[in-house]
């Protein structure tokens, strides 16, 4: 599952790399930042989705403002509204009452209920088995009243229960927890490549279809040695999956919403065979921060680690993380074992990102892994070839660089080296003088963006430059002093009151000089 919050804009003709490298410049400059471990000795207050984290506003690299504390997973208010200060004083009663709609929002029948009622479902004929769309519910025959008027869906055989990712509408809000399905040719390519490296356990966070499809695995093949846990905020998996087989799982805060007992299901997976043969596979929502994942994985990563004796103490839990190429900096922050591959992941219901028509030519989604590169085989049949000199399998359309002695394209397209930037970069791109980098045509150059028309720094204007000489500054001061002085001037003149001054109109003194000459 990938939430993909913005993702779709940038899979227009945009160059979706260098958006997205602006937009984390001015995070970091300006922006909101998440604050993770910096929390105070209290506990995180929770909303429905689990103990919340802690944000600051940050402009030109600072702190400014209080801090506060939001939802982890929905970061549209519209989704959940919590908000509270972090040293804010909450009232007992302000509490109950965030308690109680905590409560509220948490489903009506527990995951252990949901299973019951799947065991019934099973047992019913193949005509009383229905699923009401609406509801997104299994149904039994009791319940059939209540659902008049609904779309149902009726004869469900067991080939669709076991495969719910396509019974499930996908969740569209792109802002909190948008689905989007990995396609048939991705997913497979998945399990064979992870049955290929000898794994025997997949720890599926956020990927339900290769989860089912794994299960399929072991109904197929009765001896299949493949197991799977799939951890997933999408609390409609537990109808169809034991305890054992789904934990309801936020993985922005690594909270199991059915408390320690769902951790310790996980837990005993991952220790499984003193935690040798394990993988964790991931496909977080694109619109979520990285930091907070990354914290929560390496959570994960504490508790397999945990079996593990000291002389083995530096071994890693094998990783495939599934994410846009133009996010690879900030997974290398925070895993800098981690390597990109060239095999692009596709969707089934992303208008963007998949083959065909409707979609682009080239998927941006990649996978990270602190798997060897040398060890992955991507196939041929796809358009990959094996690089013999960066002993690795790449994008056909991806040409060795003498001059980089790397494979240095991540589109899939051929880039071209330049020798101003000393890098590779897009065949779109081009040498900016102003910026002194390579960029698309026609962009916005950062000198235009900088505050200072001097030194292109940012949080101070041309006037207050600190390289501006101080004869020009003096200068400058004396000119600006005049300009006040003669405002003032004129600002008085205006104040002054209006004095009606004696006139004379011609009509006046014509009829004036026409008495006199009458007088005569």
């Amino acid at each position: 599952m990938a939430a993909c919050s913005g993702a779709a804009d940038w899979g227009l003709e945009v160059d979706m790399e260098d958006a997205v490298a602006g937009t984390e410049r001015n995070l970091r400059g300006s922006g909101v930042a998440v604050l993770l471990g910096q929390e105070s000795g209290r506990p995180a207050p929770c909303c429905p989705h689990g103990p919340t984290l802690l944000f600051v506003k940050i402009s030109q690299g600072k702190e400014e403002g209080r801090r506060f504390y939001a939802c982890s997973a929905c970061r549209d208010r519209k989704d959940c509204n919590f908000f509270q200060w972090e040293n804010e004083k909450v009232s007992e009663a302000r509490l109950s009452a965030r308690e109680e709609a905590n409560r509220s929002y948490q489903p009506s029948l527990s995951h252990r209920q949901n299973v019951e009622r799947y065991k019934q479902f099973g047992l019913l004929p193949l005509s009383k088995r229905k699923f009401c769309q609406e509801c997104q519910q299994l149904l039994l025959p009791m319940e059939w009243g209540k659902h008049c008027g609904h779309q149902v869906l009726s004869d469900l055989s067991i080939a669709h229960l076991q495969r719910p990712s396509q019974l499930l509408c996908p969740l569209k809000n792109k802002k909190t927890n948008a689905q989007y399905l990995f396609a048939d040719r991705s997913c497979q390519f998945l399990l064979d490549l992870i049955i290929a490296l000898g794994f025997k356990r997949v720890l599926c966070v956020g990927t339900p279809r290769l989860h089912e499809l794994i299960r399929l695995k072991v109904s197929r093949e009765q001896e299949s040695s493949v197991k799977s846990l799939l951890l997933d905020i999408d609390f409609r998996y537990s109808q169809f999956y034991t305890e054992e087989d789904f934990c309801h799982y936020n993985m922005f805060n690594h909270y199991f919403f059915d408390g320690e007992a769902a951790h310790e299901i996980c837990r005993k997976f991952l220790h499984q065979e003193e935690g040798e043969g394990v993988i964790l596979v991931t496909d977080p929502p694109f619109g979520g921060l990285v930091e907070p994942l990354a914290f929560s994985f390496k959570k994960l990563i504490a508790t397999w680690r945990e079996t593990q004796e000291e002389d083995h103490s530096n071994k890693e839990l094998p990783i495939f993380w599934i994410f846009p190429y133009f996010f690879e900096s900030r997974i290398l922050e925070f895993f800098p074992s981690f390597s990109m591959m060239d095999y692009q992941v596709d969707y089934d219901n992303h208008a963007l990102y998949k083959h065909g028509k409707t979609g682009r030519k080239q998927s941006p989604v990649r996978i990270f892994t602190n798997i060897s590169p040398s060890m992955i085989v991507l196939p041929v049949e796809e358009g990959y070839r094996f690089c013999s000199v960066c002993q690795r399998y790449v994008s056909s359309g991806n040409q060795h660089c003498e001059i980089c002695n790397s494979c240095t394209s991540k589109d899939g397209r051929r880039w071209n080296h330049c020798f101003l930037c000393k890098k590779c970069v897009k065949p779109s791109w081009i040498h900016c003088n102003t910026c002194n980098r390579c960029a698309l045509r026609g962009h916005t150059c950062e000198s235009a963006k900088a505050g200072c028309f001097i030194c292109g720094g940012a949080g101070h204007k041309r006037s207050t430059c600190p390289n501006l000489p101080m004869t020009e500054r003096a200068g400058k001061a004396d000119r600006n002093q005049k300009l006040k002085k003669n405002k003032k001037i004129k600002m008085d003149t205006v104040k002054r009151p209006y004095v009606k001054h004696a006139t004379f109109s011609r009509k006046k003194i014509k009829n004036k000089k026409k008495k006199n000459t009458l007088a005569c």
